[in-house]
């Protein structure tokens, strides 16, 4: 694998971070090299959440990215502002849920993973961005899908939210690409 250029965008609130963090952690399960880059505004909820994150066989030099081998975007405003950032041949992943604009081009690979109807048909609501980062990963190959899991376990997932384990290992290996 050479270097896998990953950008994650939403609002504040979708676990936007937290899907970067988790692919951050994996790559380093796996002794890959990484960095990772959040860019959040100051409101709690609502506000805009982006995060980049870098993934390789070799030493990362700068955790920037202009072009991306993969876009997550969880939100229309996240599509329409990254979506020309996406190489030619890159992979566009689109939360279908709130997200109803089709994409124009033609060069890369698109999934529209409905994120909200998937994690309430499982019965876990707030999981939707755990849907999208299972879909992300198979996507992409950027790590290894168990490695996330143990992510979840070890990092993710601690204390109290211990008890959301399972669901979220359910969403994650929901929606198939």
């Amino acid at each position: 694998m050479s270097a896998q250029k990953l950008f994650f965008a939403g609002s504040g609130g979708q676990g936007i971070i937290l899907m970067g963090q988790m692919v951050t952690y994996a790559a380093m399960f796996e002794d890959k090299q990484t960095t990772y880059y959040p860019s959040y505004g100051p409101e709690m909820r609502g506000g805009t959440a982006n995060c980049t994150v870098i993934v390789s066989d070799s030493e990362v030099s700068s955790p920037l990215i202009y072009d991306a081998d993969c876009l997550v975007a969880m939100n229309l405003p996240s599509l329409l502002k990254f979506e020309k950032m996406v190489k030619p041949g890159g992979t566009l992943l689109v939360n279908s849920s709130i997200v109803a604009r089709k994409t124009e081009r033609g060069d890369i690979r698109v999934f529209e993973v409905p994120t909200i109807e998937i994690a309430r048909e499982l019965g876990s609501p707030k999981s939707a961005n755990m849907v999208m980062l299972g879909a992300a990963v198979r996507a992409t190959g950027v790590v290894r899908q168990e490695t996330i899991e143990r992510v979840m376990r070890e990092k993710a997932f601690t204390g109290k939210k211990a008890e959301t384990i399972p669901a979220n290992i359910k969403a994650f290996e929901y929606f198939k690409v």
